[in-house]
């Protein structure tokens, strides 16, 4: 089981959703350029951002419940550079020493929602980043080439770099390349094949699509595509 909702009002531009999973086998995490707040019964902890695939295994019958940031606004609400938690997932109380500790502990015993606790600290976090906003916005809307997108931008090439790595966890390149994978799994049902599949999501052939999805995933698209539905589970909008 898994589901995701809609982020409250108060979330609005700064969660993509609200969501609830429960399986009984391992779950394959595919990078999507987000990070997640965590509540588990082992703990509270911060996923991602990830460059490669990693395995969720829960005891059965736990229901694990999050809140999935927008791209580039997780480092202003929890107060750490999105690189540091590069490939990691890092708990509540690592990050906030006793105030961490404190606050997992609330959400554990169901005082208190994930998506409450981030609302929480919505009053003290600095606003988004408009220039890594606006570079967000281009490569998720289909742009090939993070030079072009970034140079109209009109923020200095490497202050621009600089700040994006901080607030989304990694360089525009690597995010143009997660855009580009995730854009593919949202298109991969209604494509007739790979080559097609390819095309529409903007990689420059069926090689470009299987390199990235084998380097993504660890497995060939047509084996990641044909069981994503039953066995994996991509953090997508």
């Amino acid at each position: 089981m898994y589901e995701e909702v809609a982020p409250p009002p108060p979330l609005r531009g700064v969660a993509r959703c609200v969501w609830r999973s429960a399986a009984s086998a391992p779950k394959r995490i595919v990078p999507d350029g987000c990070l997640d707040l965590v509540v588990g019964e082992a703990g509270v902890f911060v996923a991602g951002p990830d460059t490669r695939a990693w395995s969720s295994v829960t005891a059965p019958g736990e229901v694990m419940r999050g809140v999935r940031f927008t791209p580039g606004r997780a480092a202003a609400v929890l107060g750490v550079a999105a690189d540091e938690l590069r490939d990691r997932r890092v708990p509540l109380r690592e990050l906030w020493g006793h105030e961490g500790e404190l606050l997992a502990e609330r959400l554990l015993s169901g005082d208190l929602s994930p998506a409450a606790a981030v609302a929480a600290r919505l009053p003290g976090a600095p606003p988004p980043d408009p220039a890594v906003a606006a570079l967000v916005a281009r490569l998720d809307a289909g742009a090939t080439r993070v030079t072009e997108a970034a140079g109209r931008v009109g923020v200095a090439e490497r202050r621009l770099r600089r700040r994006f790595v901080q607030a989304i966890g990694y360089g525009p390149a690597t995010y143009l390349r997660v855009s580009r994978f995730q854009r593919a799994v949202s298109l991969a049902m209604r494509a007739p094949g790979l080559a097609a599949l390819a095309a529409a999501a903007g990689y420059a052939d069926q090689a470009h699509l299987s390199r990235d999805v084998r380097a993504l995933t660890g497995l060939t698209p047509r084996v990641y595509f044909a069981g994503r539905s039953t066995v994996d589970e991509a953090r997508s909008a």
